[in-house]
């Protein structure tokens, strides 16, 4: 699908629906109106004579109306992280994709203490341009047969660019992703097919657009689909985000683990009634917040996996087909294989290896060329991640390959150490471990924890559940670990901020 297109072709089906309630405004808005609204903005867009626009805007009507304008109006929406440093990811962005305009919003300026750069409108100031003709001959436009309207915006096709996003940096630094329209829109349908969604649902949109687990699953897949989106800016708003859900009668949320903890820690019993269905997905969820979901609430969470470069769903576990622990069923426009880390060699069920995936939803690649060429042979993409493909054709994540360290001659997962430690501690502390370099061993385990423990204990625990290699042999209390604006842990700050304390 073209995914602008298909948003035409569901706002004209659908007009008088509620597309989108956004609640940090107050504002709602019919297909109707905000195919009006997008086609204002495409008009005041197409004067920028760049093929890249960037967006800063938090996620609300205003983020996904000028993102589809921007597609309206020929050019390519660059999705820019304003959660791990505004200014600096605004200039890297039109370093690495060559352009200048960034639509933000003024209020998230001052939010995020970042200063105005040269090419920043504020979305404040281009709608105070907009005149009653404006509004006049987009509605009069809005009113043209389907056909006609797209026929009258700049060409497109399925194997145009539609969006640019940046990976997450927890690891390294962040990439440059395109990401074409077949990509996302044959996702876009796997997901509704296999979760069984339908126009009926009401989502809860709560990840910014910067992120691809957002873009996707909390943007185009709902107003491609006719669903209405409740849009809310500040996934930690932990606090009030339960009474929204329980107001708008939210039928689905898409979220991380550490967003969806917050959330069940805040919430009452009830809050949650209207919801049908949880999708967890961008970190591993553990099994007490499983537990604790279907206990207080009685619903079961659903885990997927994916990745920026996938558009980004390549599995996930099913309403009627749930196999809690494991990352679910591939979907259907995507194929997986296992292969030996060191040689390549597909692997048989049962056998861990690393996850490579090809298909429509596979991205056109990095805007660096060699950067893609090291990721995508042969059509498919090499994840970095570790898993096992079991009889039953679901997948289990065994961790990223760059999250394995070798201590002792013996390769020893960062991911499982984490998991036990979660399982022992109190489900409150969040936690991470590390390595360090060791002069004996090549490498130690740090293990950073949000609450002070009894260290002896713990690794008394720990002893009973892992080999003496895996077990963190040094221990470091943070108020709150950092992240990313998805809610994953920032790997290399942590990282940084271990070494430096003990190297001092």
């Amino acid at each position: 699908m073209i995914l602008h297109h298909k948003f035409i072709d569901t706002a004209k089906k659908n007009g008088n629906k509620l597309a989108i309630i956004d609640k940090m405004v107050g504002t709602k808005a019919t297909y109707s109106k905000a195919l009006i609204g997008s086609l204002v903005l495409q008009n005041k867009l197409k004067k920028y004579d760049e093929r890249y626009i960037g967006i800063m805007i938090p996620n609300s009507a205003g983020a996904m109306l000028t993102t589809i304008a921007t597609l309206m109006s020929g050019k390519i929406p660059v999705m820019i992280n304003y959660s791990t440093g505004a200014g600096e990811n605004c200039l890297m962005a039109q370093n690495k994709c060559n352009f200048k305009t960034i639509i933000t919003s003024r209020a998230l300026l001052e939010k995020q203490n970042c200063p105005l750069i040269d090419g920043m409108v504020c979305i404040e100031d281009l709608i105070t341009t907009v005149t009653g003709l404006d509004k006049l001959f987009s509605a009069i436009k809005s009113k043209l047969p389907k056909a006609i309207i797209k026929a009258i915006l700049p060409k497109s096709s399925i194997d145009d660019t539609a969006c640019i996003l940046f990976t997450s940096g927890s690891e390294k630094e962040p990439k440059a992703v395109q990401l074409s329209h077949k990509n996302l829109g044959s996702n876009v349908e796997d997901v509704i097919d296999v979760l069984k969604l339908t126009k009926k649902d009401t989502i809860f949109s709560i990840l910014p657009l910067f992120h691809v687990f957002g873009i996707q699953t909390n943007f185009w897949m709902p107003l491609t689909l006719g669903m209405t989106v409740v849009t809310y800016a500040n996934p930690l708003d932990y606090k009030n985000i339960p009474k929204i859900i329980r107001e708008e009668r939210c039928t689905l949320i898409a979220a991380t683990p550490i967003f969806l903890s917050g959330y069940l820690r805040s919430s009452k019993p009830g809050d949650f009634a209207s919801l049908e269905l949880i999708v967890a997905g961008a970190d591993k969820t553990p099994q007490w917040l499983r537990d604790e979901y279907k206990e207080k609430h009685n619903i079961e969470i659903v885990e997927g996996y994916g990745a920026t470069e996938t558009s980004p769903v390549v599995s996930v576990n099913h309403r009627d087909n749930n196999k809690p622990g494991s990352i679910g069923l591939v979907v259907p426009n995507a194929k997986v294989k296992i292969t030996n880390i060191d040689t390549g060699e597909p692997l048989p069920p049962g056998v861990e290896g690393k996850i490579l995936v090809k298909g429509d939803l596979v991205m056109k690649g990095y805007m660096d060329d060699i950067k893609t060429k090291e990721v995508i042979v042969n059509g498919w993409y090499d994840t970095g991640d570790i898993g096992i493909l079991d009889e039953d054709g679901f997948l289990w994540h065994r961790g990223r390959l760059k999250r394995f360290v070798k201590i002792g001659g013996e390769m020893v997962s960062l991911v499982n150490t984490e998991s036990v430690i979660s399982n022992i501690v109190d489900k409150s502390i969040d936690c991470c471990v590390v390595d360090v370099p060791d002069e004996i061993k090549g490498s130690s385990l740090v293990a950073v924890l949000t609450k002070e423990i009894d260290k002896d204990e713990l690794i008394k625990s720990l002893g009973q559940n892992l080999p003496q290699i895996a077990i963190p042999k040094k221990y470091i209390f943070l108020e709150d670990l950092p992240k990313m604006g998805s809610g994953k842990v920032d790997f290399r700050s942590v990282e940084k901020l271990v070494r430096e304390e003990v190297t001092v």
